[in-house]
């Protein structure tokens, strides 16, 4: 090794003496592996389904299926109580059905109303 190679410098100091020349090129091998780096960061950062995984979290924002749900059971429940009050002399098992079917819309509507501060807590978010 020559002397220009080499490192020189005070070590009790923490002073090192290098050739310019040589401290450029160390610069420029940094400045290029972390512009690699970057790089590798970036590919890895994008995901092929992550536009799916947006359209998830919209339909869960805006709580499309228990919406859907509770409008479909409203439809039931009308035409349910409907074809009952329409009925001459209801049986005790239509009367038992209507009383189950009127009976879940308690427990939809508490599941519905119940869903998004659990769901929050579930998935790690604060509570407002």
């Amino acid at each position: 090794m020559t002397d220009r190679d080499r490192f020189a410098g005070d070590m009790d100091r923490n002073e090192v003496e290098i050739d310019l020349n040589k401290f450029m090129d160390l610069l420029q091998e940094k400045s290029a592996l972390k512009d690699r780096i970057r790089e590798l960061e970036d590919e890895g950062m994008k995901n092929p389904h992550q536009k799916w995984i947006f359209l998830a979290q919209a339909i869960d924002s805006w709580r499309i299926f228990p919406r859907a749900f509770l409008t479909v059971y409203i439809f039931l429940l009308y035409y349910t109580v409907m074809w009952f009050m329409e009925l001459p002399e209801p049986s005790f098992e239509q009367s038992g059905l209507i009383s189950i079917v009127v009976g879940a819309g308690a427990a939809w509507f508490g599941l519905y109303a119940g869903t998004s501060g659990s769901s929050k807590s579930f998935k790690g978010e604060e509570k407002k």
